[in-house]
């Protein structure tokens, strides 16, 4: 199976900056423990603090797909409505 990297940004709203963070926060411990979890990083933006990124490597695809459809992502959902400006993210594999 094919390694799979995933960087997702997420801009949350300026008033918003902290709820966001805490509530990305609780997601490592519980994300870390996944079966596939290779490593799961969260970055601030030293220039700009609504600026959130996740470095995340999974063994494969399909284990970062059942990652997706967990409760605390939901959670995370729930809890961050309307407070995210923006969120992308990108499937990637290393090339080099």
């Amino acid at each position: 199976m094919a390694k799979l990297t995933i960087v997702a940004n997420i801009i949350a709203k300026q008033d918003k900056i902290e709820l966001v963070k805490s509530e990305l926060l609780k997601l490592i411990d519980v994300t870390r423990a996944e079966e596939g979890c290779i490593n799961y990083d969260l970055h601030q933006d030293n220039e700009n603090p609504a600026h959130f990124l996740f470095f995340e490597n999974w063994e494969s695809r399909e284990l970062w797909q059942a990652h997706m459809g967990n409760q605390h992502l939901a959670d995370y959902m729930a809890a961050t409505e309307g407070a995210v400006e923006t969120f992308t993210l990108n499937e990637m594999s290393q090339v080099g």
